[in-house]
């Protein structure tokens, strides 16, 4: 049984995973009301927060499970706040020296690049190594509030970043949007659910972000476009078309994932395509994909909703199927966070 702990930001996570059998449990403590009020996580509270409810989680997973069962403790060692990292990585080792089990640290960002193959495990644990050998190697499209990147998985398991973003995320781009419009935290969500009432051809937003023959993401231009539009119109004018806005700024955004994420399935000889991260749980982007998916005729796959932001679930999933590619620190109680681990380090 690996004991996962995920304190990246501002969740404060546990799982409990068996690799035979799959999740005994995941327990999940959300600061997402207590940061609204400020439009944003707010560092100094959410490591507050961690301290005050990483013992009262414990206790609940424990209701669960026998520390006798635990034979490991794995916890995200970055990328993330380092206070919040720092919680996480405390916790993790005082259970470790109590309970004589080995600790490693997980990076985060390949947690999440491996998310989408959580429910191919559920459906099958006996038969996961094989089934997942069938879809490598698999292109993944990572899109969360911090990050935006093309990788892929080969065979022996190993990522490689095919491209990232030069300036903000998919998803900062669309919180950023969300907070011209006056929308509330997060601002993701919110944009989306506006935007189903609007139309996507409403606004001419540019679509050609960063150069079209290259992988590269850049989406800062495109926040630049929305403030500009804004300046142009009356107050009464913007709530009156927001629904509009929101459709079209999203409908940018989406274009150019989909077609970054084209582009590198017609340059590579994939088995799968895959979606992971925040910005996942959005579902127009998701029948956007698995649109480019089937044109490509791939299997495509998805981070289920409570293995898409941050979650100690997918934390514990990486630390069993990376095992084997180096993907995980064995440093132990030597472990260290790292604020800054970038999606192809250890």
């Amino acid at each position: 049984m690996i004991l996962a702990l995920e304190s990246s930001c501002d969740e404060t996570a546990v799982a409990a995973f068996d690799p035979a059998a799959g999740f005994a449990g995941e327990w999940v403590h959300s600061q997402i009301a207590l940061h609204e009020t400020y439009g944003g996580v707010v560092p100094d509270l959410a490591s507050r927060e961690h301290l005050a409810h990483f013992g009262p989680i414990l206790q609940r997973a424990l209701a669960t499970i026998r520390p006798e069962q635990v034979t490991q403790i794995a916890v995200t060692r970055g990328p993330g706040l380092a206070a919040c990292l720092a919680m996480g990585l405390a916790a993790a080792k005082s259970l470790a020296l109590v309970w004589r089990v080995p600790v490693v640290g997980v990076n985060h960002l390949r947690a999440h690049a491996f998310s989408p193959f959580i429910s191919l495990h559920a459906a099958n644990p006996a038969a996961f190594d094989t089934e997942l050998a069938r879809l490598l190697p698999h292109l993944g499209l990572l899109v969360s509030g911090g990050n935006t990147a093309l990788f892929s998985i080969d065979e022996a398991r190993r990522i490689t970043l095919l491209a990232s973003t030069m300036d903000d995320a998919a998803g900062e781009a669309l919180d950023k949007g969300a907070k011209l419009l006056g929308l509330g935290y997060p601002g993701g969500p919110q944009v989306e659910k506006l935007a189903a009432a609007g139309d996507s051809a409403a606004f001419a937003f540019p679509k050609a972000v960063a150069q079209r023959s290259t992988l590269e993401f850049s989406f800062s231009g495109l926040k630049t476009s929305l403030r500009y539009q804004l300046e142009k119109m009356q107050p009464a004018g913007v709530e009156m078309r927001k629904a509009d806005l929101c459709a079209s700024y999203q409908a940018a955004v989406f274009d150019a994932l989909v077609r970054k994420s084209r582009l590198a399935l017609e340059r590579g000889a994939y088995r799968s395509f895959g979606l992971s991260g925040g910005v996942a749980n959005n579902r127009i982007l998701q029948a956007l994909l698995e649109n480019v998916a089937r044109s490509q005729n791939l299997p495509f796959w998805r981070a289920q909703p409570k293995h898409t932001g941050d979650n100690a679930g997918m934390i514990a999933f990486a630390a069993s199927v990376e095992r084997e590619a180096g993907g995980v620190s064995q440093a132990g109680l030597g472990l260290e966070i790292a604020p800054s681990l970038p999606l192809t380090a250890s």
